[in-house]
């Protein structure tokens, strides 16, 4: 029996269901992967040969494709990655063969406020202390290549100070780019939440002199913000990631030309390290069934989608594959919808909205929750009131996935503290607003508390859809962010910086960049740019500050607001309160 998620800590159910989990040998017999498709990382975990599988396979037809997004939440999340998990586990205890596919946790948060994004009570990913600490590796080699195109980059810009045309060629073969230091669009990147390192300056003349390198501004962003970690979401083979790798814009020359990675003869490097990074992993649920980890952009600063492969092979693996879009349905179901199902050319059958009633109650008008300190004591007792005002910010999520033409499943993520009146009330409304509602219990109660959501996403999954993506590319750059502000986020408009409108009127006469996708960078909390406004707020305008180039993972990158490419840590961070028994080896604390 697994433990009781009221009494015990989600590492403690964890440790104790790892005790009964399946091996790896197991896992591939239930998928049917042949001995030479799986790539061992000890018992537990594994990484796929998708290119065999996908061979294998091509002539199989996909599965149904869901899609599993939420409301705006509040700064604790609202349990999307746990629904992911407990709906994977409802499918299975309906005798359905199903595959889920989730993002790999950046340190960033595991160590910070959010957690891991296992999951939670007894849907979890596991095993867990493995999954939050490295897994096997692909974050560490996206970081890897990442700097490597910095230390390329740095280098040059160095050597090009110190050494004419003449001598730059004669000891090195390398012609002058005639970089401009100021005008450098990448930083480093580190899988920490490091606001020190926003913001500094590289190359200080020590006891070497110019030898100690070139002297500049630079930054650090988080590695899941990471280009090279968006073109392992959406690369679809090895030769389509080399292509991709290449074209990372790394800086400007002094002619404001783009200097990119296969100028600076580093892609192949580059992608060298990412080589094994392409296969996805192999976990499980708490329940033994598959889950894909692979990839793990944010969604508010980054694409916030698992990898394109990994959708490939469950839904040629499975009869129903679940993927996961973070944060709200403003921000990666909106990158799903028009990003990641543009490149793949999938079609959804489904798209699940998760909501709690203390999310509902926050957009409402109940006190904002504050991580690390206790829930506030209206959150305790019932408010009808709140959450039928609240619901305004679920109907407008539902009318969002309408609007791509499919079948929208509420899931209500049930909390102990949850009245049926309340339930009622957001049953009513988003009926009303044209979507099927589930009540689930998985937190508490696994796959068996799930049944209901897995019965209508199975009932969604059957009914016609028209799938179609909001805009297409010839449209203009800021045409098409304002379809986005207006249609998704319910802006009135857009405004920008000097620096920004500059940039996209740049990038609108370019051939080439004219036609990048957009992967918008917005905070979470809110439909706007304000972190602070709840609900769906009227009269605003979305201010566009900066906008960058993702030339490889093949879009613009309008920046909204004041949101940060590198977080910070909180005062009340989770590595406080994360250990080792040093008798067994085992990490606890995570969450």
């Amino acid at each position: 029996m697994p433990l009781d998620p009221t009494k015990y800590q989600d590492w403690q159910i964890a440790e104790e269901a790892e005790t009964r989990m399946r091996t790896v040998y197991e896992l591939a017999e239930t998928l049917g992967l042949t001995k030479e498709e799986l790539l061992p990382h000890g018992h537990f975990v594994a990484k796929m040969d998708y290119k065999k599988i996908l061979e294998r396979l091509k002539g199989r037809p996909n599965g149904k494709y869901i899609d599993v997004t939420a409301i705006t939440p509040t700064p604790l999340g609202e349990g999307k990655s746990t629904s992911t998990i407990g709906l994977t586990q409802g499918l299975g205890k309906r005798g359905k063969g199903v595959t889920a596919a989730i993002r790999q946790p950046s340190g960033g948060p595991t160590m910070n406020i959010k957690g891991s994004a296992a999951g939670g009570g007894l849907s979890q990913c596991i095993p867990l202390t493995q999954f939050s600490l490295g897994l096997t590796g692909d974050i560490n080699a996206i970081m890897n290549a990442h700097n490597l195109a910095m230390v390329a980059l740095t280098s040059r810009l160095q050597h090009e100070r110190n050494y004419g045309d003449e001598a730059l060629e004669r000891l090195s073969g390398m012609k002058r780019l005639d970089i401009d230091p100021t005008n450098v669009e990448m930083g480093w990147i580190i899988d920490f939440c490091a606001q020190s390192l926003r913001n500094i300056i590289i190359g200080i003349d020590g006891v070497n002199g110019k030898s100690d390198g070139f002297m500049m501004r630079s930054k650090f962003g988080i590695a899941v913000s990471s280009e090279v970690m968006a073109i392992l979401a959406v690369s679809t083979s090895l030769k389509d990631m080399r292509d991709r790798m290449g074209k990372i814009v790394v800086a400007y020359d002094k002619k404001g030309n783009p200097i990119t990675t296969e100028m600076l003869e580093v892609a192949g490097a580059m992608t060298a390290w990412m080589v094994e990074a392409l296969n996805p992993n192999l976990m499980q649920t708490l329940e033994g069934q598959p889950v894909f980890v692979h990839a793990g952009p944010f969604a508010n600063i980054a694409i916030g989608q698992s990898s394109i492969i990994a959708d490939q092979i469950g839904l040629k693996m499975s009869e129903y594959h679940i993927t996961e879009s973070g944060f709200g349905a403003d921000i990666g179901f909106e990158k799903f919808w028009n990003l990641k199902c543009r490149f793949s050319g999938l079609k959804p059958n489904a798209a699940v909205i998760v909501a709690t009633i203390r999310a509902l109650k926050c957009h409402g008008g109940a006190p904002i929750p504050v991580p690390g300190k206790p829930m506030p004591e209206e959150y305790k007792s019932e408010n009808v009131g709140w959450v039928e005002k609240g619901c305004a910010n679920l109907v407008h999520h539902i009318n969002t996935v309408k609007k791509a033409g499919i079948n929208p499943v509420v899931c209500i993520n049930a909390f102990h503290t949850d009245t049926d009146n309340e339930i009622r009330k957001v049953r009513e409304l988003a009926e009303a607003a044209g979507a099927r509602v589930a009540l689930s219990r998985h937190w508490e109660k696994g796959g068996d508390g799930a049944l209901e959501f897995a019965d209508a996403v199975i009932d969604a999954c059957e009914q016609p859809n028209n799938f179609k993506l909001l805009y297409e590319l010839d449209l203009p750059i800021r045409q098409r962010i304002e379809k986005i502000a207006k249609e998704v986020y319910g802006a009135d408009g857009v405004e920008y910086s000097n620096e920004a409108k500059n940039k996209l009127v740049k990038m609108e006469k370019d051939p080439q960049t004219s036609k990048l996708g957009l992967c918008m960078v917005k905070t979470h909390l809110s439909l706007t740019d304000n972190p602070a406004l709840k609900g769906v707020p009227k009269n605003w305008n979305l201010f566009v500050r900066d906008a960058l180039i993702y030339g490889g993972a093949g879009f613009v990158v309008p920046v909204a607001g004041a949101i940060s490419l590198m977080p910070g840590t909180a005062s009340n961070p989770a590595f406080r309160r994360v250990d080792v028994d040093v008798e067994t080896g085992k990490v606890k604390g995570l969450f």
